[in-house]
Order: C-alpha cells, then sequence, then structure tokens
C-alpha cells in the first residue's frame, strides 16, 4: 500500500490517494507518512478526512509533528488542538521547541490556556505530566439511569468512558464505577450501592516507573491521579503507560550499552549528540581499565618467566565478563519487573553462587582438557589457567548479580551496572587471580 501511494504522488492523482486513505487504519497511514518527501508531506496530510488526520497525528513521530505544524496555518493548528485528547497535546508541547509552543499556545482557548500551563509545570516522568482531565465523573447520590444519562450527553468529549469515577463536592475520590456494572445493573440502583470504594490511585508526583508497575500489577485500563488532598484532577490511561514502558526500557539498553540516554529518534539526532552520549561513559570506563594494565605490569616477572600464560589472557577476561553480564542482565530485569527485591539479595547470591558452581566446572574442565590436547603447555599452566577460570566465573557471576541489587538499594538505577561496568572489575579480578595462582604454582 505504501508504494502504491508512493506511486500517486509521483503521478500526482491526489483523487485515488483520498480513496484509499479513507479506508486505512490510523496508524499504517502514519507509518506511509514518516516515508514521504518532505515536499509532498502536508499535501499528503491535506488529504485526510478532518477527524482522522487528528488521530493520524497522534501517531507520527515528534520529528513528523514539528514538520506538520510548522508547515500548517493557524487555522489547521487550532483544529489539531481542539480535536487531541488533552494528555496528547500536553506530550505535544512538552516535546516540541519553543518557538512551535507558542505558537501552539496561541491557538489554544483562553479558559484552557492556564490549565495547559499547568500541566507543564509538573515535573517530567510524573503522573501529573502523563494524565488527562477527560474523565467521567458521577456522583454517589446519582442513580444508574443518572449516570447513565450523564455519560450519553459527556462521554463523547472523554478518553475513555469504561471506568467511572465517583466524587463528593470537593471533588475528593470516593470510589469507582466500570460501564459494565451500569449497564447490567437496575435503573434505580444508587450509584453508592454498586460502587467500589477500593480504588488504586497515583498522586500527581509518583514516578511514571512506579505508575507502569502498578498498571501491570493490578490490570488497569485506567487509574485515577489525586493531589495532596485527594482531590481527582485526572485519570492516566494504558495507552500512555505503554510508551512510559518503552520509553523505561529504551532508557535501561541505553545505561547497559554504556550510553546517556536520550530521547532523540536515532536518525533524526547529529553525529556529534550521538557521541557525546557515548564518549562519558567510554572515558570512565577507559580510565579504570587501566588498572588492568597496572595488574599486568606489576606481574612482569612472571610474565617474562613464562611467556604461555600471556596467551590465555583474552580467554580468562571474556569468560569472565560474559558470565558477569549474564547474572547482571537477569537480576536488572528482575528488578525492572518486580520479580526480584532488594530484600531477595541473600536468595540471588545464593542462586547465582550455585549456578556458577555447575557452570565454572563444566567449562573449566573442558578448557582443562582443551589446553592439554591442543596447546601443549604442561599440566601446572593448564591447571593455573584452568582453576582461574572456574574461580572468576564464581566471582563473575555472584558480583554481577549483588552490584545491580546495591544499585537499587542506594536508589541508583540498577542499569548503570550493567555489562561493560561489570566486564571492567571482573577483568581486573581475574587477572590479580591468575598471576596469583601462577606465581605460587610455578614458585616465580
Amino acid at each position: 500500500m505504501k508504494n502504491q501511494i508512493l506511486e500517486l504522488l509521483e503521478k500526482k492523482d491526489y483523487f485515488t490517494i483520498k480513496k484509499i486513505l479513507v479506508d486505512l487504519n490510523e496508524a499504517d497511514i502514519a507509518e506511509i507518512l514518516e516515508e514521504i518527501d518532505e515536499n509532498k508531506l502536508l499535501l499528503t496530510f491535506r488529504l485526510l478526512q478532518k477527524d482522522k488526520a487528528v488521530d493520524v497525528f497522534s501517531h507520527v513521530s515528534i520529528s513528523l509533528q514539528e514538520k506538520i505544524i510548522t508547515s500548517a496555518s493557524d487555522k489547521e493548528i487550532k483544529y489539531f488542538v481542539e480535536e487531541l485528547f488533552f494528555d496528547d497535546m500536553i506530550d505535544l508541547l512538552e516535546e516540541m521547541p519553543a518557538n512551535i509552543v507558542k505558537r501552539i499556545l496561541a491557538n489554544v482557548k483562553e479558559n484552557e490556556r492556564a490549565l495547559v500551563n499547568h500541566f507543564l509545570n509538573y515535573p517530567d516522568n510524573t503522573a501529573g505530566s502523563l494524565m488527562t482531565i477527560e474523565f467521567v465523573d458521577l456522583k454517589r447520590n446519582f442513580t444508574v439511569k443518572e449516570a447513565l444519562n450523564d455519560i450519553r450527553k459527556t462521554g463523547v468529549e472523554k478518553e475513555t468512558i469504561y471506568t467511572c469515577y465517583i466524587i463528593d463536592l470537593n471533588r475528593k475520590l470516593e470510589g469507582t464505577v466500570s460501564l459494565r456494572e451500569l449497564v447490567i445493573s437496575n435503573e434505580d440502583t444508587k450509584i453508592a450501592d454498586i460502587m467500589n470504594e477500593e480504588v488504586i490511585f497515583v498522586n500527581t508526583h509518583d514516578d511514571q516507573e512506579e505508575i507502569a508497575s502498578k498498571f501491570k500489577k493490578y490490570d488497569l485500563i485506567a487509574m485515577p491521579v489525586v493531589d495532596t488532598e485527594k482531590r481527582l484532577v485526572g485519570i492516566i490511561t494504558v495507552d500512555d503507560i505503554i510508551d512510559v514502558i518503552e520509553e523505561e526500557n529504551t532508557e535501561d539498553f541505553y545505561k547497559m550499552a554504556a550510553m546517556t540516554p536520550t530521547e532523540d529518534e536515532y536518525l533524526q539526532s547529529s553525529t556529534f549528540q550521538l557521541a557525546k552520549h557515548r564518549i562519558a561513559w567510554l572515558l570512565v570506563l577507559m580510565i579504570s581499565a587501566t588498572f588492568t594494565g597496572y595488574i599486568i605490569k606489576s606481574f612482569e616477572n612472571t610474565l617474562s618467566s613464562v611467556i604461555a600464560l600471556t596467551m590465555f589472557i583474552p580467554l580468562l577476561m571474556d569468560t569472565g565478563g560474559n558470565a558477569g553480564s549474564q547474572s547482571a542482565t537477569l537480576v536488572i530485569r528482575g528488578l525492572a519487573l518486580g520479580t526480584v527485591k532488594t530484600k531477595d539479595y541473600y536468595k540471588v547470591i545464593l542462586k547465582e553462587f550455585q549456578v556458577s558452581l555447575f557452570v565454572g566446572l563444566v567449562l573449566s574442565t573442558i578448557n582443562f582438557l582443551r589446553i592439554i590436547a591442543f596447546d601443549h603447555v604442561g599440566i601446572k599452566i593448564s591447571l593455573i589457567v584452568s582453576i582461574t577460570l572456574f574461580i572468576t566465573i564464581v566471582l563473575a557471576k555472584v558480583v554481577g548479580a549483588i552490584l545491580p541489587i546495591i544499585a537499587s538499594k542506594v536508589k541508583l538505577d540498577p542499569a548503570i551496572m550493567a555489562s561493560p561496568l561489570i566486564t571492567t572489575i571482573v577483568d581486573a579480578l581475574a587477572l590479580l587471580i591468575y598471576f596469583t595462582l601462577a606465581t605460587t604454582i610455578l614458585g616465580i
């Protein structure tokens, strides 16, 4: 379909394109727009029906939204702003450059502008910055019939109507009732008799990662957001949380690869930006890796006496780093998903120690037989290498398991204790063990 539309654009057959776009899903159209040349982007976008254009706009990337807003007329911007769900508009404003934000705000209704500015003042990555004000609120003294009539009147403008929120005259959250419960209940039943008073909610300043965990734990599609006095100020919907989960996972991947997290898209980032986000960690790791150089230098006599020891250094360092990275990755993921808690440190250490004994025994035995069969360096060196390998694997797996838990305990992101850092630490330990054993056994 994408290729067909691109061909039709070349032929300037806009009538056919318009007919095709009517039947296409908004997400599919957004994907096609990402591939269209910038000169033809706004033209294609304007072929969409107005209502559909708003939905497509909320699906495209931030960079594409910026291009559309930059090229659109004030009339078009005003329509987007009025028709976008409130949380989508806030997300848009948070990501746009100042000059575009100014242009968008100029087209926001006066009575909404103060509210928008209020939302923009919430700290990034908190419930306040994620929530929407488009929800259905009811009173506990409503009958089911009155509640359904209220939903019919106001529901069209709301982002979700599947869960309705019961508030008092001071807007304090008292409970929830599902649309399903309203539909199957007798129309004369009072809301107070069918509402759920055990409400899972978050505060405006709660961190988005904690909110995502609650969504997962309680299997929710929406969650109310309250202020410090438990007044209902908004709700967070599951589609926003999916974006948060993706963002948090991406951030962890960056940290685990020793890079500074960034919200910019890879292809939209400049070479300088990409380099800047990588240099800091690489510099830290490079400097810390000099310790391995000092260790090798301090055992210079041992190496010069038995040159054969040198050939096994990469094997020990690589295997140790890989073993530690495996444990670190599992523990970091467990902490992120909530299946591992910091209080479980003893269980984690014990489990990884048991795993390391088995893994270390198998690998060191195979390695011993391999060295004897192929490298012909003698029994003593074969034993030194294999014993070092066994101890290194045990240490690497324990270190790889415990460091992310320590990081979490001191309120750091466990992802920073990932492969590069673990590898650097394990390399130094492996060399110390290796040369100490060699000096002792060979009597150098």
